[in-house]
């Protein structure tokens, strides 16, 4: 009859090696069985070292950038306020400069405001007849007015320059018998003759102004 033994072995957990039960170090590598192996560190890969490197490079890119944007921004802006000052000096010239032009230019509108027309002849008259008068150079205004005598077709008041300026009114056989009246303007450098012709009215009246 046979006896089988059951031998109780102890696992190296450091090289996997089979020791005895009563062992207290690996008969292979020497480790104590009664401690727990040391933990393996992973060795770190290459692909993390890339990208630390990758990470360097662009924080010093980007410090370099702001420094570059920083730099620039205050060289503009102590350069436009250089422009600035250079500016208000100019301006400040010129309006000391352009004085004596700004008071010429008051004292011309002010003598453009106080202009107005003022009456330089005033005719009136009734019936049938023309006349002739003299007008000086200027702008010239001619406002005339009449009323007619009843029942005519031809009655009218005309006023007629010699450089061709005129006006006047009439009235037709079926018109209402009123007063009308017209008015014109005209420029001229030089004196003008003025033909007032009116007939069949009751009365008339022309008179001349002038810009002054």
């Amino acid at each position: 009859m046979y006896c089988v033994l059951k031998i109780y072995t102890m696992k190296c957990r450091s090289c996997g090696f089979e020791n005895n039960d009563k062992a207290k170090y690996c008969t292979k590598c020497g480790v104590p069985l009664d401690q727990p192996p040391e933990p393996q560190v992973p060795k770190e890969s290459n692909n993390s070292k890339y990208i630390i490197i990758a990470l360097v490079v662009m924080i010093i890119v980007l410090a370099g950038s702001l420094a570059f944007f920083a730099y620039n921004m205050n060289s503009n802006h102590v350069e436009n306020d250089n422009v600035s000052q250079n500016n208000s000096a100019q301006q400040a010239q010129d309006s000391g400069s352009g004085s004596d032009d700004v008071k010429t230019q008051q004292v011309s509108s002010s003598q453009a405001e106080s202009k107005s027309w003022q009456s330089i002849g005033r005719y009136s008259g009734s019936g049938s007849g023309s006349q002739t008068i003299n007008v000086p150079s200027g702008k010239i205004m001619v406002k005339l007015s009449a009323y007619p005598i009843k029942n005519y077709a031809t009655n009218h008041l005309y006023v007629k320059g010699s450089n061709g300026a005129g006006g006047g009114v009439d009235w037709g056989s079926h018109s209402d018998v009123e007063t009308r009246s017209d008015s014109f303007e005209y420029t001229s450098s030089s004196d003008q003759t003025f033909t007032i012709d009116y007939y069949e009215t009751v009365s008339w009246e022309v008179e001349f102004f002038r810009y002054q």
